[in-house]
Parts: structure tokens; sequence; C-alpha cells
């Protein structure tokens, strides 16, 4: 009789490991960002062809569009973070630059998905910097604070003289030209939660309307370049961004 009891022991605590390790499966997660303009996708090829309307009722092209991104975390259910190593310098016209692959493994199971628009001032001044983001002329010059840019958006709109004019629409740390310090307008980005069972490809969608729109109508005729050392328009810019210009996507596994 011991010996049954023993026996049935050993394929309970069998049982038990084998269920274990089927809920604590691990598995990768993928991040493809994509850009939108209320909903019409934005690519490559309507670069300075596709003609777009803002909340003032502005007509504009994109030329350029590069964000940076960085600790991507995901937050399980008992508050352990796994926050990814590296960033993404997320790029419009190269669809390499479009997704981001950590090398880390989670355990499937639902978290919280949030992130980082740009660095933070810890990171935006590591020592040493980065020389990746210095080849790709990413850096800010000294004289305004010195760092890393967040986001370079370029292209051209019709003035109130319906006359065609550039605008660059650059988002740094906001210098204070006074005090020559810079203050940290990266923003955290709470995407949600989210349920991954297997390998993940997750979306993360930028919509580039709303960075004109709210809480702040962006007049194009007042603010359209020059925008680096202004430090009204970076806190605005930084407002504007944590008002619903990114969003969870598809989720595909």
């Amino acid at each position: 009789m011991k010996q049954y009891l023993i026996l049935f022991l050993s394929l309970l605590l069998f049982s038990c490991s084998s269920d274990n390790d089927e809920l604590t499966k691990e598995v990768t997660v993928k991040f493809n960002f994509t850009q939108n303009w209320d909903g019409t996708v934005i690519e490559k090829s309507d670069l300075s062809n596709t003609e777009y309307t803002n909340k003032l009722g502005t007509k504009l092209t994109i030329e350029k569009l590069r964000y940076l991104i960085s600790k991507i975390t995901l937050t399980n259910g008992a508050g352990v973070e796994t926050i990814f190593e590296g960033y993404k310098l997320v790029d419009i016209t190269e669809s390499e630059n479009l997704t981001f692959s950590p090398t880390e493994k989670i355990s499937e199971g639902a978290y919280n998905l949030s992130m980082t628009f740009g660095f933070n001032n810890a990171d935006n001044f590591k020592a040493g910097g980065y020389a990746d983001l210095n080849s790709a002329s990413w850096d800010v010059p000294d004289t305004l604070g010195g760092g890393y840019h967040y986001m370079q958006l370029e292209g051209k709109f019709l003035n109130k003289n319906i006359q065609q004019q550039g605008f660059a629409y650059h988002t740094i740390g906001a210098y204070n030209s006074t005090t020559k310090e810079v203050e940290d307008t990266s923003f955290t980005v709470d995407l949600g939660t989210i349920s991954i069972k297997n390998n993940a490809t997750i979306e993360v969608k930028m919509n580039v309307a709303e960075w004109f729109k709210n809480p702040n109508e962006w007049d194009l005729d007042v603010l359209n370049s020059m925008l680096m050392p202004n430090y009204d328009a970076q806190k605005l810019m930084s407002a504007n961004g944590k008002s619903g210009v990114f969003s969870l996507g598809n989720i595909s596994q």
C-alpha cells in the first residue's frame, strides 16, 4: 500500500511540474511601428506626395518622419517589470527601422505595455553618448543643451498667403537658455493590457495628426521652424504627444 501511495504522489508531482512548465512557457515579442493620419496609413511612398489637412485646416505634406522609442516595458500582474534592452530609432523611409525585436524572452501571460517617447534625461545624457545615433545625425547641438532628438517631423505647408513653406517640427528636451538646463519633456506612453500566449508581433500606432491637434491646435504660420531653442514650444509639443498620439494596434501570435 505504501509503495502505491509513493507512486501516486510521484505521478501527481510530475503532473504538476509539467503543468507549471506549460504555464510558464517562454515566448518572444516583436514590435511593429506604423504611422497614420487620423486612420489613413502613412507609408514611404506618401512622403512629399500625399497632402494632409491639420486641425486648423492647414494643408501640408510630410517629407521626413523619424522618432525614438526607449524603455519598452511589460509589467505583469504582480508588478514585476521586464524592460527590454536598447532603443529604436524609427524611420519611415527604411522598412527595417519600423520593427524592434528584443532578444529577451518573457513568460506568456497578461502584461501592461508601456514605452518612453524619446530618452529620459538619464539616458539622454548618458556618458559617452550613442555612436549609432551620432552617425544618424540624431544628436542635439551643445548650444541647445546637448543630448538627442526625440522626433524629427519635416515637410511643407501652405501658409496664410497660399505659398508653400517648409516646417521642421523637431522635439527635444526643453532647453532653458537662462538657466542652461534641459527639462525632460520625454513621456511615458501607457498602451494598456495585452495577453501574450505565443511568440507575438505587437503593432504600435502613431497618429501624426495628433501632433497638431490636442490639446494645442498647432498654427504652422506661427510655429514652423526654430522650434528646438523654443522652450515653450517644446512644452507644447510634449503635451500634444501625451494626448493620444500613440495607441495599441493589432497583436498577431
